[in-house]
């Protein structure tokens, strides 16, 4: 039985640190971007979540 462990080169696995880095400071920037337009939307967040409640159930029963 051949061990496989440690078969990935320094190359590829830098690339994929770097890679995960990069998609976390993308989630960090869009959830500061979020959070500021939902404060700025401030008590309209629920009605526009039922706005999209109705939409969904609307187009699940084929009325849109």
């Amino acid at each position: 039985m051949l061990d496989r462990r440690g078969s990935l080169d320094v190359e590829t696995l830098l690339k994929l640190v770097l890679g995960l880095i990069a998609v976390l400071l993308v989630i960090e920037i869009v959830e500061t971007l979020l959070s500021g337009l939902a404060w700025l939307l401030g008590p309209f967040v629920v009605i526009v979540q039922l706005a999209i409640a109705v939409l969904i159930v609307l187009w699940l029963l084929d009325r849109l």
